[in-house]
């Protein structure tokens, strides 16, 4: 089967990795890839290389697909599902892995996501949404709570403000809905309530009707460590399938199943939105139970990182099963190793705001017990690999537990070199510190 993988970070890497172990998949397609997404077949996986498309040009996209017989298209980033790229494919009769562009709103329109929860009686917390300045500057001064403004549409994981006083929460409305600081993402705004208590992210396969849990994860989104600086498109993350430090126990998980994950696929379903793909629910378990801060329509970055390489399974014959609507016939009792995975992001000086570009990358070679995922790097004319990106790369390593796990990764990191170069030095470090209490 011949595969094409839209997208260029390091989640994408990890879909053309783990796609690349399947006996049904010969060759790979990326566009437009990265230093990490091209490789020659070999050492039980496909061959895979790049394609010079962007992910946001999807009739190129859709003309590319036709000319190459591509079989299946799977989306990595959000960009394209909101823009309906899965509805252009479909519609000249190309199969592609991912929610349609209405569905996909549970994503790009917070307002949307909110007002369906609502809907649904889906936990999440109180809210509202606003197109003025004014009538949200009330809200806001008559709430009476801490809260959190987020522009409505896509903003690249930077559109969320978390506010400690009305002041911090009127500067954050001025910057979005007056300097128009994310442009038309940010012309309505979301004001809720700011939530409490210990964060998961949950993903699951769905195919319209049924869902397939992954193992929770747990991404650390601010730059620096302690949770400190301005929030990223995520600093590292980890995965759990060792109870010892199981982020929900499997009471919760049926819980989360039964309350949030069914509720939201069956009522996209009962509103004439069938909903396939990824659905990524971003959780607070609060003192008061579990809360959705935000659902993501598409594999998380960095959680996909450290969560396939727990899949035991073949990742291919998942994503048709959520095509082609039997998610039901996989078995899910062997899915997931019953280990521990983590992975540390190594971003460029400056991140998440300006930072160079074209730095040359080393000790990648070096690295023998973790898996380097490439996000923001690219090849310049000597054939170095060099950085191109803000979040460059990611170490992934496995291990019986969650501190194995993270030695290995920061081994691998300590072995890698590019100018500049900063990543967090305690991912997992609070799942650590609780295990231990």
């Amino acid at each position: 089967m011949k595969i094409l993988i839209v997208g260029s970070g390091g989640r994408e890497h990890a879909l053309v990795w783990k796609l690349a172990q399947s006996p049904q998949v010969e060759n790979i397609l990326v566009a437009p890839g990265n230093a990490g997404t091209q490789w020659t077949a070999g050492e039980g996986r496909a061959a895979s290389r790049n394609v010079a498309i962007k992910a946001d040009d999807l009739d190129a996209l859709v003309k590319f697909a036709q000319e190459q017989a591509i079989e299946l298209t799977v989306v990595g980033p959000e960009v394209p599902l909101a823009d309906g790229i899965v509805d252009l494919f479909t519609e000249v009769g190309l199969h592609a892995f991912g929610p349609t562009q209405t569905a996909a709103q549970l994503e790009s329109s917070k307002a949307f996501s909110k007002a369906f929860m609502q809907r649904h009686h889906i936990p999440t917390a109180a809210y509202g949404a606003f197109t003025d300045y004014d009538s949200a500057s009330q809200f806001v001064c008559d709430f009476g709570k801490p809260v959190v403004v987020k522009a409505d549409g896509l903003a690249a994981g930077k559109g969320v403000v978390v506010c400690d006083t009305v002041d911090e929460a009127l500067e954050a409305l001025k910057r979005i809905l007056v300097e128009s600081e994310f442009g038309a993402a940010g012309a309505q705004v979301v004001i809720e309530e700011r939530l409490t208590g210990t964060e998961a992210s949950l993903l699951a396969f769905c195919d319209g009707y049924d869902v397939l849990m992954m193992p929770p994860a747990r991404d650390h989104k601010r730059v620096f460590d302690n949770d400190e600086g301005p929030n990223t498109g995520g600093m590292g993350a980890y995965c759990t399938g060792d109870m010892s430090h199981a982020l929900l126990s499997p009471e919760l998980l049926n819980e989360v199943r039964d309350t949030v994950l069914l509720p939201t696929v069956r009522g996209m379903a009962a509103e004439g939105i069938p909903y396939k793909g990824i659905l990524y629910a971003g959780l607070m378990l609060t003192p008061d139970g579990v809360r959705v801060l935000e659902f993501n329509a598409r594999f998380g970055d960095p959680e996909t990182q450290v969560i396939l390489p727990l899949l035991r399974a073949d990742l291919l014959k998942i994503l048709l099963a959520c095509i082609n609507g039997n998610l039901s016939n996989i078995d899910s009792q062997t899915l997931w190793q019953k280990e521990s995975c983590a992975g540390v992001v190594m971003a460029s000086g400056g991140y998440p705001n300006d930072y160079p570009k074209g730095l040359p990358i080393s000790g990648l070679d070096a690295v023998s017990d973790a898996v380097i995922f490439h996000a923001g790097t690219s090849s310049n004319a000597e054939g170095e690999t060099v950085t191109a990106g803000g979040r460059v790369l990611v170490a992934v390593a496995r291990g019986s537990n969650l501190e194995n796990a993270l030695d290995s990764a920061y081994k691998a990191v300590e072995q890698i070199h590019f100018d500049g170069a900063h990543y967090r030095r305690d991912i997992g470090r609070t799942a650590m510190a609780e295990a231990s209490s």
